[in-house]
């Protein structure tokens, strides 16, 4: 067991009512941590709590709803987490999959998906880094990002935009925590695959064979934490690890190369596309 993770010690999760939130808090907790879960509806947040109650594992689960949009929620959590001790694990995990237009389209619903993905992750580290500097304690920050954040498919520009601020910002986070004198705390960046959680339950009503479940993305998340990864890429049950690679690689080729933007989605490369996902 790695030294934050403890029987005594906390955990904070944002989104924590459902999905990969509630999965990692059902290990953790398994573990003897206390948690401290936020999510943005009280009901959901009474059942989670309720549920994990009633399972195996010693410890102790509270509950805050909170919007992670809004800096005054994110600091009246910061004040229960630490009314209660140290926290030893802050998950910023919380999220939501707004759709959204043209790029030029719709600039609430832009707004909206930028406050909750980018600023809900910034919000909680500046309400909670600083006391967990001070404290000294072993720790990790847990910021979930994703695959659209990195590839930036088309579709969905204002969640790419979001999580692709989120890559960058634990990027830097990693970086000055590195810079930190005797610094005990270290930044992760979640990259799930395919998951089917209830963000996509909206729209598909029965799991996908190719879909992982949160459970294994949870699974996956804390076996990578312990080997020291700050990139935690999850496969999924269609995409292996080699695959996501690849078309990571070939989209900084879009620089390097000086080919067209998103070049991948653009018919004059498919072939050339082709030829390097077939290749060695």
């Amino acid at each position: 067991m790695t030294s934050w993770m403890q029987p005594g010690h906390q955990a904070v999760i944002t989104g924590g009512a459902s999905g990969i939130g509630l999965a990692t808090a059902r290990r953790l907790r398994a573990a003897g941590l206390d948690l401290l879960l936020a999510d943005l509806k009280e009901e959901a947040l009474t059942e989670a709590q309720a549920d994990l109650s009633a399972e195996a594992g010693a410890g102790i689960v509270r509950i805050q709803p909170c919007d992670v949009s809004e800096e005054a929620d994110v600091n009246a959590l910061r004040e229960a987490a630490f009314s209660h001790g140290p926290v030893h694990c802050l998950m910023n995990n919380a999220g939501a999959g707004l759709r959204t237009p043209s790029p030029w389209a719709d600039l609430t619903a832009w707004k909206q998906q930028l406050e909750i993905n980018l600023w809900g992750v910034i919000h909680c580290c500046h309400a909670f880094l600083p006391a967990m500097l001070e404290g000294g304690h072993p720790g990790v920050v847990i910021n979930t990002g994703s695959k659209q954040g990195i590839t930036n498919p088309p579709g969905n520009g204002a969640y790419n935009l979001s999580k692709a601020g989120v890559k960058s910002y634990t990027e830097s986070l990693a970086h000055a925590l590195r810079q930190e004198e005797n610094c005990a705390l270290t930044a992760h960046l979640l990259i799930p695959g395919f998951t089917y959680t209830g963000m996509i339950a909206r729209f598909i009503p029965e799991k996908p064979a190719g879909a992982w479940s949160a459970e294994q993305v949870a699974g996956f998340l804390l076996e990578r934490l312990a080997a020291g990864d700050f990139y935690v890429l999850c496969p999924d049950n269609e995409t292996p690890r080699e695959l996501d690679i690849k078309r990571m690689a070939w989209n900084l080729g879009d620089i390097t190369e000086n080919r067209s933007a998103l070049s991948r989605w653009d018919p004059a490369f498919n072939e050339a596309f082709k030829a390097f996902m077939q290749g060695g």
